[in-house]
């Protein structure tokens, strides 16, 4: 319980290290506890955003260039780009300055069309107004939804045209996993994203840290997480290899 707490109230996140000092447990057994934790905190219902919604992309890695002959064996990398987790995010925006703005996060496999324009139809109702960049691959979103487009080579707003509610979102997701994480296998990726979808979406949450505190905990239930599965993906890893 003092695990979901300091997890669902902790702005930037809190490592294994910082949560195995805290709670006097090693740091194997916190990154387990907190991979559980990540479980509870996914949601579990079919998010529909509506209205104004931003949608946008990132790339979540290391560079190459940082890293040395032995992280770069072990992620089989042999060009700059392909390390890098492409992230597509989903925006909300606040409705009336009553409703909170709501985030939907995707860790898709590539940026592409198939992907990203399947994400826009699945999360966003139909006849809402998506605020894109100029990218390519939501030309084709103009049948079902009111796109308008930013180009960011001349500007990143034009009145209510703009993605910044997510290039914010995107600074403080990537401070979490860089200044907190440090380090997050792609496998894993997406529990780290559960969390900071769950945290930004509850960040207004009536009760407060109280409230979000709650409904992790009623998250836990019927959801299990073995040591085996999670760790099935990076067998012969260090224990606790993504911190």
């Amino acid at each position: 319980m003092p695990a979901v707490w300091m997890i669902a109230n902790a702005k930037n996140g809190i490592s294994s290290c910082e949560l195995a000092r805290a709670l006097g447990v090693t740091q194997k057994t916190a990154w387990f506890m907190l991979q559980r934790i990540r479980l509870a905190l996914q949601s579990g219902t079919m998010v529909r955003l509506g209205g104004t919604v931003e949608v946008d992309e990132t790339f979540i890695g290391g560079r190459a260039r940082t890293m040395n002959r032995k992280q770069k064996e072990h992620r089989n990398i042999k060009t700059s780009t392909k390390h890098l987790s492409p992230v597509q995010g989903l925006l909300e925006r606040t409705k009336d300055g009553v409703k909170a703005s709501r985030i939907v996060l995707q860790h898709t496999e590539k940026i592409d069309k198939t992907a990203l324009d399947s994400n826009v139809r699945k999360y966003v109702l139909r006849g809402s107004v998506v605020n894109t960049d100029q990218s390519f691959v939501y030309d084709e979103i103009d049948d079902e939804y009111v796109r308008e487009v930013i180009n960011h080579a001349q500007c990143y707003a034009k009145g209510k045209v703009h993605v910044n509610g997510l290039e914010n979102f995107w600074s403080l997701l990537k401070r979490t996993i860089r200044g907190t994480y440090v380090s997050v296998e792609p496998f894993h990726l997406f529990r780290y994203l559960d969390e900071q979808a769950f945290r930004f979406n509850e960040r207004r949450d009536e009760d407060g840290d109280r409230g979000r505190f709650l409904k992790a905990m009623a998250g836990i239930i019927g959801k299990r997480l073995t040591w085996a599965k999670l760790t099935a993906e990076n067998e012969g890893l260090p224990a606790g290899a993504s911190v």
